[in-house]
């Protein structure tokens, strides 16, 4: 049971190593749970990650009226029962993906109505692309909270997205599967997550064509059915732990990690800071690399990782890339370009002794290597406060992170998983 006063206790200095069976994608399965109220017909899902995040969005469901059946990572869903159209309001606060059954329940069932959606704060996250896309396919939308989204005459659309969502793609996209016609969505967000979604929704019947690229093309059909999917392994949290392993000197071997484009997009920022790793016969290897180095830029300038749209590197793996180049000789600059407020939690490792400058809200420059020590910290959001459990692993001395849910909402039983490959890390109540 985990409560939202848990917190965890780490003692650093132990290596972090051994096999890994990454958990299914956690930005893929909550719009493929939202895809379920799309048909009257059971959804199988497999691959499931337990986490926080999914554990709201399944209650969300539930409380709609869908049937929800779980076991282990198997969840089969059914909307055939649905009785309302209308969120409850604390569990919207919840979680960010709620705002994902706007498209799907509009288009299928008539009309939503959502609350603000919650979710981690790293800045803002605009709602104007799903309202843009949406309303183009015929859906009408209030400007007030709770939205009230309502379907007049669902139609295709050809739509120029203001930028590439990947929550607005996935909502146009679910929606266009059901209208008259064919849409067109150029500016498509296209990474793993969103090529997952478009498979499972053509699997339930949908006519999707340009999947890994930024056009879309969406030949609407009169109704979808039953499916079958598993949930592809997640990236991020491949990264996490291959970043966790390097900083305490271990080496990681990792079933199935993913496609070779993901692990090609995940390489380039890794090799910059010295970790380089072999895939063979669906199992990557990452070997115990002494003494890294950051990889100069041509002219021997700083290096630089920047993230932003697929398939750039990921801003979901910048935090803890931050605590991997504390632990590598040599500069390196970060440059956050999607969110505002990811780079804040930067303050807490310069506390535990790193050396960081931060530059602007955007940018910060990490000279390694730095000798970090035990400190009590509290987790902003998700992936700072798994960069945090990194940084708190190689550190000397006791850590302690608090808002352990927070962490919870996106990594399932990290701290079992990290205890498993011989992290010194407990949960405390």
């Amino acid at each position: 049971m985990v409560s939202s006063m848990d917190k965890f206790i780490i003692n650093g200095g132990n290596v972090i190593g051994g096999k890994l069976s990454p958990r299914g994608n956690k930005n893929a399965v909550l719009p493929m749970l939202a895809a379920s109220v799309l048909t009257d017909q059971p959804i199988v899902l497999t691959n499931v990650p337990d986490i926080r995040d999914v554990r709201v969005m399944l209650e969300l469901l539930a409380t709609l009226g869908v049937s929800v059946e779980k076991t282990g990572g198997c969840v089969t869903l059914c909307a055939a029962g649905l009785k309302t159209t209308e969120l409850d309001e604390e569990l919207c606060r919840r979680v960010r993906a709620s705002i994902l059954l706007a498209g799907p329940l509009a288009a299928k069932h008539g009309s939503a109505f959502i609350h603000s959606p919650g979710g981690d704060v790293i800045g803002r996250r605009r709602l104007d692309t799903h309202f843009y896309g949406l309303r183009a396919l015929g859906i009408q939308i209030s400007n007030t909270v709770p939205y009230a989204f309502k379907r007049v005459s669902l139609q295709a659309a050809d739509l120029v997205l203001d930028e590439a969502s990947v929550t607005a793609t996935e909502n146009i996209l679910m929606a266009a599967v059901l209208a008259k016609g064919e849409t067109t969505i150029f500016n498509a967000a296209c990474e793993p997550h969103i090529q997952d979604l478009a498979n499972l929704l053509v699997k339930m019947g949908a006519h999707v064509s340009g999947i890994g690229t930024n056009r879309l093309v969406v030949r609407g059909v009169e109704k979808l059915g039953a499916a079958e999917h598993c949930v592809a392994p997640d990236y991020i949290e491949t990264g996490s732990f291959l970043a966790a392993a390097a900083v305490t000197g271990g080496a990681l071997e990792i079933d199935m990690p993913g496609d070779a484009l993901t692990l090609s997009v995940l390489g380039k920022g890794f090799e910059k800071l010295g970790v380089h790793w072999t895939v063979k016969e669906g199992t990557l290897f990452q070997a115990l690399v002494d003494n890294r180095n950051t990889l100069p830029d041509l002219g021997n300038f700083t290096p630089k990782i920047e993230d932003g749209i697929w398939p750039a590197f990921p801003s979901d793996l910048m935090s803890v890339m931050i605590v991997l180049a504390t632990q590598t000789h040599g500069q390196m600059l970060f440059f956050e370009k999607l969110f505002e407020s990811r780079m804040y939690f930067v303050d807490n490792l310069m506390a535990m002794g790193a050396n960081i400058i931060q530059c602007d809200p955007h940018r910060v420059v990490v000279s390694g290597t730095t000798r970090l020590h035990g400190a009590r910290l509290s987790s902003p959001d998700i992936r700072a406060g798994m960069a945090m459990l990194i940084a708190a692993c190689c550190a000397d001395g006791e850590s302690v992170i608090e808002n352990a849910q927070v962490i919870d909402r996106g990594y399932e039983a990290i701290d079992e998983r990290l205890r498993a490959l011989g992290a010194d890390i407990v949960r405390e109540l």
